[in-house]
């Protein structure tokens, strides 16, 4: 057997595999001599039909199919030795006029190579990491929330100015169907008011999601919908009223702290509000981080620059999936993929550049930290070391599961790395302006 590649260019190339009957012909008559013992053909005891009968039956069959074994085998030993990355699969050029009787079968096979390059990671021009806080107007939202959460809670037979109302906002078109509450005094102007005060359980009420509450970013969870959809939002939603309530706020008092934590940590206002920043700019600052990953991974793919063998890849994409796609479709289905893939090539020189490995300890122990932080959500604050273990072995033993603990690990490896490797420019704003400078 021979082997040989040619490159095209520095991001296409061609190997070429010359097969001839010594490298298959022992195991082919290896099989044949197997299937003349267990051949049943009338005529002849089972194990002495003439082997000639049973070549002209079953020889170019086997011959063909361990032909195809040893070249996948082959090539795929070829690319493994000769350490070659390559993007997408192996394409054979296929030959109309092949012979299968000849003395030498050779096949060709294109292949489209990983691009070369570096990556800048002290770039001039800067990305922006955010730093969020939770300014006095939140925190007074905050409290209030608490007062109104622990609060007595009444029954009104109409909405007035003061009540909480609960229902179900629905828009069929924009898949909205959520039932939420929300207090009469977080309208915006009076005309929404006007909509709202007077309604009886039963009532649907025609509201337009444009400036309909005077915070926007309560529009959010009420409709349940993302940050980046609630922004330009401009739709007519039905409510149906099915509750109204009054709640009449609990008092700031040692009883109130008591409910809230238990182990006696809060005794003052003071330290309510304390404890109500600490834990909103935690959340902060994860969705904090999780930005600066997406304008870190965009900047890089931005000014990180190799060309692709985007003809191979188009070429490999029409074939590559379950259904063959026309050119039109594969070129559209590149464009969509380029960017990842781009970013995939930078992720992965930078993880091999700088020696960033995942293990699979590293694993089980983020996948045990992750139920952890579920299990305490439900109450179980000290589960066992073997529970945490055989749960984690479970979900492991999940690929699609596995794969995404895998993703998340190593893109929170990652962000660690840029954050000791990049220069930022620093920007310290409040949660809603975050949203509005983000999402604008």
């Amino acid at each position: 057997m021979k082997i040989t590649k040619q490159n095209v260019d520095a991001l296409n190339a061609v190997v070429k595999v010359d097969i001839v009957a010594d490298d298959y012909q022992e195991k082919v008559d290896k099989l044949l001599t197997d299937y003349r013992k267990k051949a049943d053909v009338p005529g002849f005891r089972k194990g002495h039909v003439p082997m000639g009968m049973i070549k002209k039956q079953y020889g170019k069959s086997i011959m063909v199919d361990e032909v195809n074994k040893l070249l996948q085998e082959s090539l795929n030993k070829f690319l493994a030795e000769e350490k070659l990355d390559i993007l997408g699969n192996p394409i054979p050029r296929m030959t109309e006029d092949f012979d299968w009787d000849a003395a030498v079968f050779s096949f060709e096979f294109e292949l489209g190579l990983a691009p070369i390059f570096d990556v800048d990671l002290k770039s001039k021009k800067k990305v922006t990491q955010y730093s969020i806080v939770a300014t006095k107007e939140l925190l007074d939202e905050e409290v209030k929330n608490i007062q109104n959460r622990y609060g007595k809670v009444s029954p009104l037979e109409v909405v007035t100015e003061k009540a909480t109302v609960t229902g179900t906002f629905i828009n069929e078109e924009n898949e909205i169907n959520k039932k939420s509450s929300f207090l009469v005094n977080d309208l915006k102007g009076k005309k929404n008011e006007k909509k709202v005060i007077g309604a009886k359980v039963g009532d649907v009420i025609e509201l337009d999601t444009k400036k309909l509450f005077e915070n926007n970013n309560k529009l959010q969870p009420v409709l349940g919908i993302s940050a980046e959809v609630a922004k330009d939002l401009e739709i007519t939603v039905s409510f149906t009223v099915e509750e109204i309530t009054e709640t009449t706020p609990a008092e700031l008092d040692k009883e109130l702290f008591d409910k809230l934590f238990v182990d006696g940590s809060v005794s003052s206002v003071t330290e309510l509000r304390e404890k109500i920043k600490e834990d909103a700019e935690k959340q902060f600052n994860q969705q904090g981080d999780q930005q600066l990953l997406n304008a870190i991974t965009e900047h890089l793919v931005e000014n990180t620059k190799f060309d692709l063998p985007a003809s191979f890849l188009k070429k490999w994409l029409r074939t590559a999936g379950e259904k063959e796609l026309t050119e039109e479709e594969a070129n559209a289905e590149f464009e969509k993929s380029e960017k990842g893939l781009r970013y995939q090539l930078i992720e992965g020189k930078i993880m091999k550049d700088n020696d960033i490995k995942l293990d699979y300890k590293e694993l089980v122990d983020y996948a045990k930290g992750f139920i952890r932080t579920q299990m305490a959500q439900f109450g179980n604050m000290n589960p066992e070391e073997k529970e945490l273990d055989d749960i984690a072995g479970r979900i492991l033993q999940n690929q699609e599961e596995a794969q995404k603990l895998q993703s998340q690990l190593i893109s929170q490896k990652l962000l660690t790395f840029y954050k000791e490797n990049m220069s930022f420019k620093s920007k310290e704003l409040s949660y809603e302006d975050f949203i509005k400078e983000v999402y604008k």
